[in-house]
């Protein structure tokens, strides 16, 4: 469309607490769907994928404390986390990463830095994830894109889901600048399209830091100000379930592009899919800033 360049930089906040693993097998699901949308309605774009998550940590830190050993029961004195209907049960994954702790950085413990190296329960890779040019996020012509996507946003389930300050993290311009985590990805004359993902609200004493209208002034400050080159998808609750109490949803309804889909949907894709058209009717308003 005419003064859109073709370039859009999508964003996934996802939540890592714990009620998050019942929600992994819905976001695994909908992985291919994720980038069959990306594929075909994103064909002709210059894209960059990246994920943040909802805290400023990395793994388990239980796991963690426990290296370079994790074979240690719930019950025993090595465990600190205990439940009776655990008892006997592996404290930790045996596949937690012990062998690569030297390979987590300062990035990795930074509040809105893109994922690369998901560690802990139910995040499956407990690797660095193969990206492509070294960089936290991923870029039209990555190699095996689904499979790089569905590492770097399987995010686990033994961290927080602080969305909110997550994405305020991200849309700096020192995380972003040349020797920032994310160097690059956010681009002024991309539009941003951002996907949240949680199971629970983002609430004010235990949530985040600031407000909505905070949230979403720091991504009008990264967009210069056009809440019409941002399009916002939340997966927690539609907007006939939407309550002031959900921050995320209010934020999100902020923007004029935007859609809520209820995180106990059996299927994520199409949610997705939706907000995506959206792109389109952004993209033919939108005027990529001079310089």
């Amino acid at each position: 469309p005419v003064g859109c360049k073709g370039k859009i930089d999508l964003l996934f906040v996802i939540a890592r607490n714990a009620n998050m693993v019942y929600r992994q097998e819905q976001l695994t699901a909908a992985f291919p769907q994720f980038i069959d949308t990306i594929k075909s309605k994103f064909a002709d774009f210059d894209y960059h994928i990246m994920v943040v998550t909802g805290d400023d940590e990395w793994g388990n830190q239980v796991c963690t404390d426990l290296c370079p050993v994790v074979d240690c029961k719930v019950g025993d004195p090595c465990c600190s986390w205990y439940d009776p209907a655990w008892v006997g049960e592996q404290c930790c994954d045996l596949a937690y990463p012990c062998q690569d702790l030297n390979l987590v950085d300062q990035c990795d413990r930074t509040w809105g830095a893109g994922e690369v190296f998901p560690a802990g329960p139910d995040s499956e890779a407990n690797q660095p994830c193969p990206i492509d040019g070294g960089r936290r996020y991923l870029v039209k012509g990555q190699s095996d894109l689904e499979e790089t996507f569905k590492c770097i946003a399987t995010v686990g389930a033994s961290g927080y889901g602080l969305l909110g300050q997550a994405l305020t993290a991200a849309m700096q311009s020192n995380i972003n600048d040349p020797g920032g985590c994310n160097n690059g990805f956010l681009r002024k004359d991309a539009l941003l399209m951002v996907t949240f993902i949680a199971t629970s609200p983002d609430y004010g004493i235990q949530g985040s830091e600031g407000t909505p209208d905070k949230w979403a002034q720091a991504v009008l400050d990264a967009k210069q100000g056009d809440d019409k080159s941002v399009v916002m998808l939340s997966i927690l609750n539609t907007e006939a379930q939407w309550k002031p109490s959900d921050r995320i949803g209010t934020l999100v309804k902020l923007f004029p592009y935007h859609h809520l889909e209820d995180a106990l949907v059996a299927d994520y894709g199409p949610a997705f899919s939706k907000t995506a058209s959206l792109v389109e009717t952004a993209c033919a308003g939108f005027t990529p800033p001079p310089g």
